[in-house]
């Protein structure tokens, strides 16, 4: 015979703690600093997509790159075409912020961030949450942040357009190669970073070789692997910082295409 012990009441009950929380540090500081920040970015993403100062030579706004409308200045084109036409009715940015947004929106980090800081799910360790229930990312519309693999795909995309707008930058207004501005500087450590991000992230790591069940057998494969964990082990950093970077770039080209910001050329 076996003899069982009776739990005491102590031990069969939860604690029933009617406090939101017992922390007593700023845990509300994170979440208010994470809202703040991503709503900034929101506001002046709407913001820019609407801006029509976009272009001044040789520099296009990343915001609005790749610019693919007949609307478009030919200098803001890639390689001069502008394969839409002028049948979209609506400016050039529009048609291109889904790709990086729907990319940032869909990234596991980003998830965790404004889950925690819009939604209060939850808002920080050990506090509630002011949801009563939970279905987690298995229903619309939350289920859709599956496709977040097919937007990497898009956000390659949107690299190397970046990227070629850096190098195009290293002309001067009349086309001439050769030529560096602060413009020039502040568009390269962009495409960089922004590159960066896109790579660290956790479908291009699976992608790359995370299927692979004998790394000996591809090494070429594993050595790519490895460069992307390195780089994935950063990716919180590197979607903070390019999330700035690529919304300062913006902001300095439509500045300078203001007329508020002169541009100061090196050489």
């Amino acid at each position: 015979m076996t003899q069982t012990t009776a739990e005491s009441p102590a031990r069969r009950q939860r604690a029933q703690l009617k406090a939101r929380t017992l922390r007593t540090d700023r845990w509300w500081l994170a979440p208010v600093l994470t809202f703040a920040a991503l709503a900034s970015f929101l506001v002046y993403g709407f913001w820019a997509m609407f801006d029509p100062s976009y272009y001044i030579a040789p520099y296009v706004a990343p915001f609005s790159a790749p610019c693919l409308l007949e609307v478009c200045p030919e200098g803001a084109r890639v390689f001069g075409f502008a394969p839409i036409g002028d049948w979209f009715p609506l400016p050039p940015g529009v048609l291109v912020l889904g790709l990086p947004g729907g990319f940032r929106l869909t990234c596991y980090y980003y998830r965790k961030s404004y889950y925690r800081s819009f939604w209060l799910s939850p808002p920080a360790c050990s506090v509630a949450e002011p949801h009563g229930k939970y279905t987690g990312e298995t229903r619309l519309p939350l289920i859709l942040q599956n496709v977040h693999r097919y937007f990497f795909y898009g956000s390659v995309l949107i690299s190397a357009v970046l990227t070629y707008e850096a190098i195009v930058a290293f002309r001067n207004t009349d086309g001439e190669w050769g030529h560096m501005g602060v413009g020039t500087v502040i568009l390269a450590v962009n495409a960089v970073l922004i590159s960066a991000y896109t790579l660290s992230c956790h479908s291009c790591r699976h992608i790359v070789a995370g299927r692979l069940n004998h790394f000996s057998r591809h090494p070429l494969r594993y050595r790519f692997w490895g460069l992307v964990s390195k780089l994935n082990a950063r990716h919180m950093l590197l979607a903070w910082v390019s999330m700035y970077t690529v919304l300062f770039a913006d902001l300095y080209v439509r500045l300078v295409a203001k007329g508020i910001v002169t541009d100061i050329t090196f050489f």
